[in-house]
Parts: structure tokens; C-alpha cells; sequence
């Protein structure tokens, strides 16, 4: 295991354990989203994994995709790489188990809303702060509905920051320990997959989710629509971005 990949994995015994390993907030760069797909597509191929893990090293378990990469010279590339991350994940029948220990904004709470089970400590945070930047969150708007019910979609149009009872409430989390009892329940959870067949676990997956799979895929197709040809033509999403670069307050145009 190389401790300076940003993204290490080690196995245990029917588990894949992967780790987002570029603290302080594992800011997603489009290298590292398809490393990570990368490795998430070969822990999946495992026919032995009854769990797959992400973790992450530093403050917080995800900050979301890099700003940066967020131009329009670049947001094709970056939602491409991070929607083929976000469909491995649905696409697989393999259990996914998340461990939260600081925030997860963004990107982040889009990935780990896509986990079948998601451990947070009681202080971690949970948000879709993209509306505050001029954008909205592609994955969360076409997932959260379906996953979570109508009042889930409210964190996505304010882009306020949830508490881990917070998330909880809506289901976006499974379970909120202590800081320090988050790797313990984590490994409890991944225990409790880890007693059962590996295949009968994929079937068991796949007849729980097929519909909210049918509807993910086709939502986020529209979803890609909007964000790549109507918001990105809009001046406030340009302005939005430069703002939160030059790290001032954004001057909306309403168009």
C-alpha cells in the first residue's frame, strides 16, 4: 500500500477497504475520481467482496469536486469523470459501507448518499453547497428524491450544512456514533456483511434497488441536460465560480 496515492486500498477477508487518502479534504481532482473508479470497478469484479469501504484520511472524508476544475473549459471533463464514478457505485451489487468522520460537501455527500450503509461520527457535517457557487449538484438532484423522499431536496436549493442527526433524519445516514467509536462501528457494519454469502448478498442488493436504479439512470441523463447546456450558459454560473475563486461575494445577474 503506497501512502502517498491519493487513494489507497487494502483487503481484509471479503472486504475491500479504500481510502480517500488527499487531506486535509480529499478535494476530488478528475485524476483522482477515475483512480478511484478505477479501483472501485476491480473491488467489484471480486467475486469474494461482501463489502466495499470508503474512508477517508484528514478533517474531512470529501470538500466535493475541485473548484478549479469546475471552468467551462473543463466541466464536460469533470462531469463525465465524476458521474462514471457515481454510476460504478449504483451500477454495483456488491454492499458499500461509508465511514464519515469530518464533512462530506458536495461531491462527497453525493458519493457517500450512494452507499448502501453510511457511518458518521456526531461531528460530522453533510451538505450540497453547489446553489451558493452559482451551480446546483447534478447527482444529488437526480438521487435524492427518489432515495430520500421530498424533504431532501431542501439542503440542495439552500445549501445548508446538515449536522450527522440532521442527515440521519432524512436517511442520508445509517448510524452516528461517537468520534471516537467510528472505526469500531464501521467494522461492526462490514462485519455483519462479511457473515453472509457474497453472492447472495449481489442478488439480495439488486432486487432492493432496481427501481431506484431505473430512476437514477434516467434522471441524471436529464439532469446532465440542464446543468452542461442551460446553467452553464447562464452568467450567473460563471460568475458564481469566479467569485468562490477570488474569494469574494458573488454579484448575481439573475441570468
Amino acid at each position: 500500500m503506497n501512502q502517498d496515492q491519493a487513494v489507497r486500498v487494502r483487503r481484509e477477508e471479503g472486504a475491500w477497504w479504500v481510502t480517500l487518502n488527499r487531506p486535509p479534504h480529499n478535494v476530488l481532482t478528475i485524476a483522482m475520481m477515475r483512480e478511484l473508479e478505477g479501483i472501485l470497478r476491480e473491488a467489484f469484479a471480486d467475486p469474494t467482496a461482501r463489502a466495499v469501504v470508503l474512508t477517508a484520511e484528514g478533517r474531512s472524508f470529501c470538500a466535493g469536486v475541485d473548484v478549479a476544475e469546475h471552468t467551462a473549459e473543463k466541466v464536460h471533463e469533470m462531469l463525465e469523470a465524476f458521474h462514471a464514478l457515481c454510476r460504478t457505485l449504483v451500477d454495483s451489487d456488491v454492499p458499500t459501507v461509508a465511514g464519515v468522520g469530518g464533512a462530506a460537501l458536495g461531491g462527497g455527500c453525493e458519493l457517500i448518499a450512494l452507499c448502501d450503509v453510511v457511518v458518521a461520527s456526531e461531528s460530522a457535517t453533510f451538505g450540497q453547497p453547489e446553489v451558493r457557487v452559482g451551480v446546483f449538484p447534478p447527482v444529488a438532484a437526480a438521487a435524492f428524491l427518489p432515495l430520500m423522499g421530498k424533504q431532501a431536496v431542501v439542503p440542495v436549493l439552500t445549501g445548508e450544512v446538515l449536522t450527522a442527526g440532521q442527515a440521519r433524519e432524512l436517511g442520508l445516514v445509517t448510524d452516528v456514533v461517537a468520534a471516537e467509536d467510528l472505526e469500531q462501528a464501521v467494522r461492526r457494519r462490514v462485519e455483519q456483511l462479511c457473515a453472509h454469502s457474497a453472492a447472495v448478498l449481489r442478488l439480495a442488493k439488486r432486487a432492493a434497488l432496481g427501481s431506484f436504479r431505473r430512476v437514477f439512470y434516467q434522471e441524471l441523463q436529464e439532469v446532465e441536460h440542464v446543468y452542461a447546456q442551460e446553467l452553464m450558459r447562464t452568467e450567473d454560473a460563471h460568475e458564481g465560480l469566479r467569485a468562490f475563486l477570488e474569494k469574494r461575494k458573488p454579484a448575481w445577474q439573475h441570468r
